[in-house]
Order: structure tokens, then sequence, then C-alpha cells
């Protein structure tokens, strides 16, 4: 059977094959069926010739028990070796004792048939957490096993691990990018949508990243490599999803210490079953309430039923694997969650709380108009603007320098100071330039005009030596999904959903309105942000959780202090967003948010349907078996049947469709 990392990748542990390296190890669902099948036929032999009466009836006693040996002899193993270093509760006790309780009253056929289909049942098991597996698998197909770097004048085809960071490699069309890198020349439209979603081509040219795993439909590339393998974009993806599971969920840490105490409990209450009642009908002052004494073969039987029916692998196998099955279908959308704890928080959210910029809206700045003061030209105003931004890598600078037609001269500016979130203030060609929001210019003591008309984007003020020279008005798109991911949010169930933005209130509230928020939060530093998170803590209710969207770039105290942060990277802000946050959104697309809790609230379902199935079936058939309307069969139903109905269930999951 598989490990506890492949099986059971939360570590839950019942003791089963699946959930921990002490049971019996196989090598896969063909050669497990290979060793069950002769047993089978033998005890399917033996037990018709018993019931049809055909002697000798010890040559099918010894058949049944031969059976016994072939099928459950390393799961008596197992036990043995359990035993001796102190794991003594397990389900592989469970089975062991209950077997061997059987055969010592003679129910060698009950005995052979709950080992084999307990066998037959961890086959089966093990074949649908194969499936669950593969969900995230596919991801290994996004490293390329080679790479073409050039060494001594030739490109080389190398092990993408042994490419060091500086070297050139080449990518020709119909290949995956293996390494991270920068475009160093050529151009050509690069697949993205195995790694982020995103459906469309994306064009690149030299001086633009590329990253591993994205694959080229057109032209020759090369590459400079930025990062070693180990440390490129899937190769920490990969490892993101494959730990995810470490981190457990609620209800899974409740099961795992559930475990712990559940099967001794059980033993006790089996052996309470199987001796109590008969002694108690053999007490002077209790005989007269039973016709006569009890069979004790008869209640160490019911005792049996109740050990087997007892098992927890149903709930220790199923639970964790719906939550690494939510996972693995998650990551096949593009939505890569980084424990079982954020699926389980997700599917309690109650508030989210929006980023403005790179997230509702596109990012992608531009400046709209230019209103000056004082006989300033518009020229000039921009020109003085673009040059005190030059040395800044902020998206608004970014876009004040592309509306600046003529060529930058870096020399006119001899310093050079950024102020975090407000602006910037630099010596250009002798004067004092100062480029920001309106609390850096009032706390120079510069005095800002009433705006001449008001209308959305961002205002740039700028003032020269002192004296206010005009605004930039900056403008940004809102994403075309925006508003659909805010509409199919509330129909998931989230009440509020609030936007934070350091944009002025009218600004903001032009975006809001248009897409159906509650509330802005405007002119917020990346301090003040965090403060509204943290509000918004305070007031929540109970068990319910707040989550922060942003783009990952410039939000990490936000994303850290929200009950869960999410990040949406695309192809240029996966690297950041990887980092940030507890769930990475890789396509920039605001309605990969309500798949996410959509996936997380119908993951969180499943698992109540397992408990509900588990615990229903073994209540009945333990109910049925202390009254003796049961036998071994139905208990080997409700301890097999029953993990594999919830197992199979679980699979649900990875089907998920929006």
């Amino acid at each position: 059977m598989h490990n506890i990392e492949e099986a059971c990748p939360t570590g839950a542990s019942c003791g089963c094959s699946h959930c921990g390296a002490s049971g019996p190890e196989k090598e896969g669902l063909r050669q497990e069926l290979r060793q069950i099948l002769p047993a089978a036929a033998v005890f399917a032999v033996a037990l018709t010739a018993r019931l049809a009466h055909l002697e000798p009836d010890w040559l099918w006693v010894v058949a049944l028990l031969g059976s016994y040996v072939w099928i459950g002899r390393e799961i008596l193993a197992a036990t043995w070796r359990n035993i001796r270093q102190g794991k003594i509760f397990d389900e592989l006790f469970l089975m062991s004792l209950a077997t061997l309780g059987a055969i010592g009253i003679g129910a060698y056929g009950e005995a052979v048939g709950v080992m084999l289909f307990y066998r037959i049942g961890e086959a089966l098991q093990d074949a649908a957490v194969d499936s669950s597996r593969r969900s995230i698998q596919g991801l290994l197909a996004l490293r390329p096993d080679v790479a073409a770097v050039q060494r001594e004048g030739s490109f080389v085809q190398v092990d993408p691990a042994s490419v060091q960071v500086g070297e050139l490699i080449r990518v020709r069309p119909g290949e995956r990018v293996p390494l991270d890198g920068e475009v160093a020349e050529g151009s050509a439209s690069l697949d993205t949508a195995d790694l982020t979603g995103e459906p469309l081509p994306r064009f690149v040219e030299p001086g633009e990243s590329v990253l591993a795993g994205m694959v080229n439909q057109s032209g020759v590339l090369h590459v400079r490599v930025i990062r070693a393998a180990h440390q490129s974009t899937v190769a920490r993806i990969l490892e993101l999803v494959q730990g995810a599971g470490q981190k457990k969920a609620e209800i899974e840490q409740f099961i795992t210490v559930f475990a712990r105490y559940y099967t001794p409990i059980v033993v006790c209450a089996a052996l309470a079953v199987a001796l109590a009642p008969p002694l108690l009908s053999r007490l002077p002052l209790a005989a007269s309430w039973f016709a006569a004494p009890l069979s004790f073969s008869e209640w160490i039987y019911r005792g049996l039923i109740f050990l087997v029916v007892s098992c927890p692998c149903a709930l220790v196998l199923s639970i964790p694997l719906t939550f690494f099955a939510g996972i693995g279908a998650a990551s096949r959308r593009g939505i890569l969650i980084k424990g079982a704890n954020f699926l389980e928080g997700l599917s309690r959210v109650q508030t989210i709380l929006w980023d403005k910029t790179g997230t509702l809206t596109s990012g992608a700045f531009a400046v709209s108009e230019i209103l000056t003061e004082k006989g300033w030209s518009r020229e000039a105003v921009l020109e003085y603007a673009a040059l005190a931004e030059m040395h800044s890598s902020h998206p608004v600078a970014v876009a004040v320098r592309e509306a600046y037609a003529g060529q930058l001269n870096e020399e006119a500016v001899t310093t050079y100071e950024e102020h975090s979130g407000l602006g910037v203030q630099a010596r250009v060609n002798a004067s004092l330039v100062v480029v920001g929001r309106n609390q850096l210019l009032a706390g120079k003591g510069i005095a800002i005009p009433e705006p001449r008309r008001r209308g959305s984007g961002t205002r740039l003020h700028v003032a020269i030596d002192g004296d206010y020279a005009g605004t930039l008005v900056i403008t940004d798109t809102v994403r075309r999904d925006s508003a659909a991911a805010i509409t199919r949010l509330r129909e998931a169930g989230v009440r509020e959903q609030h936007m934070l933005t350091g944009d002025a209130e009218a600004t903001a509230w032009d975006v809001a309105q248009g897409l159906g928020l509650d509330q802005v939060h405007a002119r917020l530093l990346p301090q003040d942000k965090v403060g509204v998170v943290e509000r918004f803590l305070e007031k929540s209710r109970s068990g319910s959780r707040v989550v922060f969207v942003g783009d990952g770039l410039n939000d990490a105290p936000v994303l850290t202090r929200a009950d869960i942060g999410v990040a949406m990277g695309g192809a240029s802000g996966l690297d950041a967003a990887i980092e940030a946050a507890d769930v990475v959104l890789m396509e920039a697309t605001p309605s990969k948010m309500a798949e996410a809790i959509r996936l997380a609230k119908r993951t969180r379902r499943v698992v109540w349907e397992n408990i509900g199935l588990a615990l229903g079936i073994k209540g009945v058939v333990l109910v049925l078996g202390a009254v003796g309307l049961a036998n071994m069969w139905g208990a080997i139903f409700a301890d097999v049947g029953a993990a594999l109905l919830a197992v199979v269930n679980s699979l649900k999951v990875l089907r998920f469709r929006e």
C-alpha cells in the first residue's frame, strides 16, 4: 500500500496500511489482487463445501485456515511488529483480534471473510487514493526534463538542475520553458494556460520575464536564467501543493486526536459486550432476569462484530482524502491553496476586503488628463513629473514616464527621495519637484487649490520650488469580470464586500458603485489597510473568516493579518503572490475567488457527508449486532463497505464544476 505521505497527506492515522508505514507495503493494485485472488478462490470453494455439509469437514476447515494465513499473514505480522513497538491500538490490531477471536469460537468462514474483504477494500481504496493523487501529478509535466543551454559557443541538452543562474537557454516553438528567466533575444507567443489558467497567449519580447512551464507557440527565444531549477516558480508551486496536506483543517485535527483514543475505547467496549451479559446471567442476584445463562460463544461473536464495525478507517482516511482532492481540484483550476486549513476556512468566508489597483482593476495606468496652474504648460508639468519619477518602479510612475513623449535626461535629476505610499521628491535641473498625494504636499506646506472639476481617476499633484504647478489625472480600467465576481460571491454566501484603496474617495466610489461593493475605505496607506482588517477581525462572527484579496506585490502585511490572504498573481505577479499569500489565484481573474469559495463549500459538504455515511452505517450495524440481528458479514460491510463508499464519495470533489 501507500506510505503516509502518499495516501494520507495530512498524516492522520488509524493504523491501516493507507495511513502509516506500519502496515504491509504493496507495489500496486495488480500485485495486491494477485495475492488476494488465490485465497479468495480457496475461500469460496471451502465455504461452499461447508455450507453444503460436504465431507470431510476437517478438510474444508484446513482450507479456510490456509486461506486465512495466506491473506492475513502480512497484517498479522504488522500487528505483531506494532505490539512489540508499543503501538497496540490501531485498525490492524482490531482486524487481527476480531479474526483470531472468530477462529477461536469456530467461525472460520467469517474470520477469512473479514480478512479477505478488508484486503479487497484496501486495494480499492488504494486505487481511489491514486486517483486523487493524480489530480496534482499533471503539474509535474510542467517541468521539462532537458534544457538547451549555451556552452562553449553552442547549445547542448542538459538537465535543467545543472543550469546556473545567468546562463543562456534556447526555447524553440512547441517546447516548454524549462527555467524562469528574462528574454534576451527573440519574441514569441507563450501559452500560459497550464501555469496560470489564462486562455489567451502572452506575447513576450526582449526584457520581459518568462516562467518555467510556459509553452512557446512561435519564434525562437534566448532566455537568460534568473533562478535555479529548485527555486523556479513551477518548483515552488509543486512544493506548495504537495506540502499543503501538512496544514490540517480543524476537523482533521479532531479526527487525528479522536483516532488516538477511539480504538482503546472500542476494545474495552467489545470486551464488555462479549463478557458482561454472560457473566451477569450467571450471578445469583441477576439470574432471575434471564431464562437461562447466556452463551459465551454467542456474545463473544457479538463482541467480535463490534470490533470489526468500529474500525475508524472510513473517517480517518476519507476526511483527509477529501481535503487533498479539494486542493488538487483547485490546483487544476489555477487556484493554489497552501493547506487544508485554508480550504476549510474558505468555506466559512463572510467578509471579503478587496484591494482596488491591480486586483479589481487591471493596474494598467495611463495619464488621461493634465490640469495646470499659475501659467505652467501641460508639457512642462508632465516633463518635471516624469523626471522626478524616473527612479520609481511604481506602476503610476511608469505611466507618467510613458506619457512623456520626449527623451528623459537622467543627469537632470541630482537628488531623489521616495515617500512610501505618498509620492516622490527630486531635484530636477536645480528645481525642487514634489509629485504625489495631498498628504505629501500638505506636509511640505504647499497649498492645493480646489479641483476645477471632479471625476474618476487618481490625482497626482505636482509642485515646483514650493509652488503648486498642476495635477496629473491617472486612470485605471476595471477588469472585465470584476462585477460578475462580486455578484457570484454574494450568491455563494459572502455577506460583505468592501474595497480598500489609497485612491481618493470619489475615484474609489466610482469603481465600487459600478461593481456593487458594500463600502469603500479610501486614502489608505499600507499600514492603514492593516488597521481596517483588524477592525473587521474584531467584529467578525465566531467561526466566520475575513479574507483580503490583493495582487501580492505590496500587500504582504495585510495578506498576513487577514484570516486568509488571497493574492491574485497572473503571469507577471505570480512569483510574489506565491510568497505572500495563503491562497494564490494564478490567473489575474477576480471570478476565480468565487470558484475557490464554491469548491471549498463543496469539499466541506462532502466531508460531512462522509462523516454521516460512516457513522450511520456503523451505528445501524452496531445496534443490530448487539441484539443478535447482524452477523460478521454485516460487520464487514459496515467497515470495509463504509470506508470504500466514503472514499469514492470523496472523489466527487475532483469532478467539481462551477
